[in-house]
């Protein structure tokens, strides 16, 4: 295995590409769906289970795990790897998404976030070089900067200040990661600038100016609509270097998934399908489900019998009634088939991308998420 961080590509399709990163714990097939841990765990799964589902990569978060258990402990205990039964590559978000998410509860400033602990009122410094150190101590193979997500929705001016301040979070954190990471570990930086095509565009190169291992697209999905979205990735793809990963923060839905990886993104984290699956709903090769709909109740189909995950195999009678009676088993295995149906995804369109046939298969998952009833409808 290689002990560096590298990434190829394999084929394209358009803007479309599939390919390989590289990391000292494994490969990462792209385009790659991260299954979100934020705690040190993908919520109601194993983590052999992540891994059969098809998962190269996950992603846990350093705010949380800086609070708790610490990030020290963790280091003492071995590593995130060693401490959450996972051996595979770990992508740490740097606590960005936190100073949106958690902006009553913050104070910003030019050093970095004093935030007021969510779980016991405690004050918590986080800096740029502080991110990194704790995501060095927690072992993350890939890292982020810390920078601020913008709020939606945000004047140009707003956001022109805060993409300004994470370019210099971003400067520092390089210097942080240049002290303290190890060998084979990969820094990413973030665009931010909102919906303001010029500063995403400057954003981009400013970062391209600093110098990452690969460039996240951040601070969308957060209000501004799917247009809107996929306006500014296409924006930001037309600059950032062909040679390097990029990775869409936060999204999304299948459709978000493949008409991102048409405009040339290779890797996407989100919660949805951990967090549909606990509250019932299931993302199949036939649309959307919401097992809580009394048309379940005698249907004695299996789940998605076009999917491999042994979970699919239940019937969706049974489901039904596992969370009509709020059995923890109806969330365990609706969490287990929208993570395996979200690698089934990425690795249908890796194919289609070699074949040269994306085009075809994202309009074909299109119109199965098309035809989808109302009463379908995702409700988390």
């Amino acid at each position: 295995m290689t002990e560096r961080f590298s990434f190829t590509i394999k084929a394209r399709d358009g803007s479309a590409r599939t390919g390989a990163i590289a990391t000292p714990r494994g490969i990462i097939r792209t385009p790659a769906f991260m299954p979100v841990g934020t705690g040190a765990t993908v919520k109601a799964m194993f983590p052999e289970d992540v891994a059969a589902a098809g998962a190269d990569i996950i992603l846990a978060n350093t705010y949380h795990l800086m609070l708790r258990p610490g990030a020290e402990r963790i280091a003492k205990l071995g590593g995130l790897h060693k401490f959450m039964h996972w051996d595979k590559p770990i992508l740490t978000d740097s606590g960005g998404y936190q100073v949106m998410s958690l902006a009553k509860l913050r104070r910003i400033g030019e050093q970095g976030v004093t935030f007021q602990s969510h779980i016991d009122g405690a004050t918590v410094e986080l800096s740029p070089e502080r991110a990194i150190e704790v995501q060095c101590l927690l072992g993350a193979d890939i890292q982020m900067v810390l920078d601020e997500c913008t709020p939606y929705p945000a004047t140009r001016e707003e956001a022109k200040i805060s993409l300004e301040l994470s370019l210099r979070w971003a400067e520092r954190c390089k210097v942080a990661f240049g002290a303290h990471a190890a060998p084979g570990q990969a820094l990413f930086g973030i665009v931010q600038g909102s919906v303001y095509p010029d500063l995403r565009e400057g954003s981009a190169r400013a970062l391209m100016e600093i110098g990452f291992d690969g460039y996240a697209i951040g601070g969308l999905a957060v209000g501004e609509g799917q247009g809107a979205m996929l306006d500014m990735v296409e924006i930001a793809t037309a600059v950032l270097p062909q040679d390097r990963p990029r990775y869409l923060m936060g999204v999304g839905t299948p459709q978000d998934l493949l008409l991102s990886i048409a405009r040339g993104i290779d890797m996407f984290d989100c919660v949805m399908p951990t967090r549909s699956g606990r509250h019932c709903q299931a993302f199949t090769w036939s649309g959307r489900l919401n097992l809580r709909n009394a048309r379940y109740a005698e249907d004695a189909t299996p789940l998605d019998p076009e999917s491999a995950c042994p979970a699919a195999r239940y019937e969706r009678a049974y489901l039904h009634h596992l969370v009509r009676s709020g059995e923890t088993l109806g969330a365990m295995l609706l969490s287990y088939a929208n993570v395996q149906f979200y690698q089934e995804l990425m690795a249908r369109a890796r194919d289609a991308i070699e074949a040269g046939r994306f085009a075809s298969f994202a309009e074909d998952v299109r119109r199965r998420y098309a035809a989808t009833p109302a009463d379908e409808a995702l409700d988390t």
